[in-house]
């Protein structure tokens, strides 16, 4: 009879550890360094754990303050969507170019469970800190969530951390879009939103609002989308029917992709009849017909960023938790025009 392999088992983490006893993932830490804080209840509890899961800690891990690893740890969120994608290759030349490698964790969901592991599985691997792209709503909560003692820097964290963070002024880049519509004649600027669970979406559609409002021109209600293709063509169908719609701003440039194809469907002609602007610049942006008109996010610049505050924070000179937001620029191309 032919014997099946079974799949080796996953090594337990601190994390295991702290959710079969019960208690934070700083709790066993405290537990594992004979930290004088901990009860005695809670301290056999853990050690109860720690025998049950046969969890072995990273001793190499624990000797980092003394020889550091060579290897940055990056969490990052949905890196098929173009703006995680970018950051994190902006993260890996800035790491590369000081002598550091990169270990990455996808998650699925960002919440804070979800950032504890991810952070416990890189200090098992002796990383010497750890990147977090968080660019969703839910990332305030799972920053909470952060064990003590990893050096950490943050990414579009939306602000309120005590940790360094690195962001693009999404509000700059808005107002840039915004402005550049309505120095062109146009009346006023429909906006099509991100998702409204991203900090990104967020800070794009205030931007926008407040160019409108120190313009003094009326504010229409925004529409709310997604990141995709699709949800541009679908809501540009309707707007192909509005007079009033002589100015689009798009919240990235795959809705955009989607609006125009819509317009062109429907006999618009861009930027004749309507003009548009995205956000992002992807690589594509300048080979839409028309050419599209679009902020730009230097990712690596964050990339270059986020590097040096780490290592700041290893070598103990970080000197604040929130640095500079890395200014967008307004790249024009033939998808904006005069008002008709």
């Amino acid at each position: 009879m032919k014997m099946q392999h079974q799949p080796a088992a996953r090594a337990a983490v601190m994390s295991d550890v702290a959710r079969l006893a019960g208690v934070s993932h700083q709790t066993v830490s405290r537990v594992l360094n004979n930290h004088p804080s901990v009860r005695q209840e809670t301290r056999e509890r853990v050690l109860r754990a720690v025998h049950q899961l046969n969890y072995r800690p990273n001793a190499l891990a624990r000797g980092l303050a003394a020889r550091r690893s060579k290897v940055i740890g990056v969490v990052s969120f949905d890196t098929i969507l173009y703006g995680p994608a970018a950051t994190l290759l902006g993260i890996e030349r800035a790491a590369r170019a000081a002598g550091y490698g990169i270990n990455i964790v996808t998650l699925e969901r960002l919440d804070r469970s979800g950032v504890a592991a991810a952070i416990d599985a890189l200090s098992e691997q002796s990383v010497a800190g750890v990147v977090l792209i968080a660019p969703m709503v839910s990332a305030a909560v799972a920053m909470h969530g952060l064990p003590t003692g990893v050096p950490a820097v943050l990414v579009e964290p939306g602000g309120g951390s005590e940790l360094p963070s690195v962001s693009v002024d999404q509000v700059a880049g808005a107002r840039l879009a915004v402005e550049h519509l309505l120095a062109l004649g146009h009346e006023t600027v429909v906006h099509i939103t991100g998702p409204r669970d991203w900090l990104e979406a967020r800070d794009r559609l205030e931007g926008w609002r407040l160019a409108l409002e120190t313009a003094g021109r009326r504010v229409p209600p925004a529409i709310t989308g997604d990141w995709s293709p699709r949800a541009g063509y679908e809501i540009g169908q309707s707007l192909a029917e509005r007079r009033d719609a002589t100015a689009i701003f798009c919240a990235n440039d795959h809705q955009a992709l989607g609006l125009l194809r819509a317009l062109h469907q429907r006999g618009v002609r861009v930027p004749d009849d309507v003009s548009v602007v995205g956000f992002d610049d992807i690589p594509e942006a300048e080979y839409f017909t028309p050419p599209l008109t679009t902020v730009r996010q230097d990712f690596d610049e964050v990339g270059r960023r986020c590097v040096a505050a780490l290592l700041d924070l290893l070598d103990g000179s970080a000197e604040g938790a929130n640095l500079s937001p890395v200014e967008p620029t307004l790249v024009i191309r033939a998808s904006s025009g005069g008002a008709g």
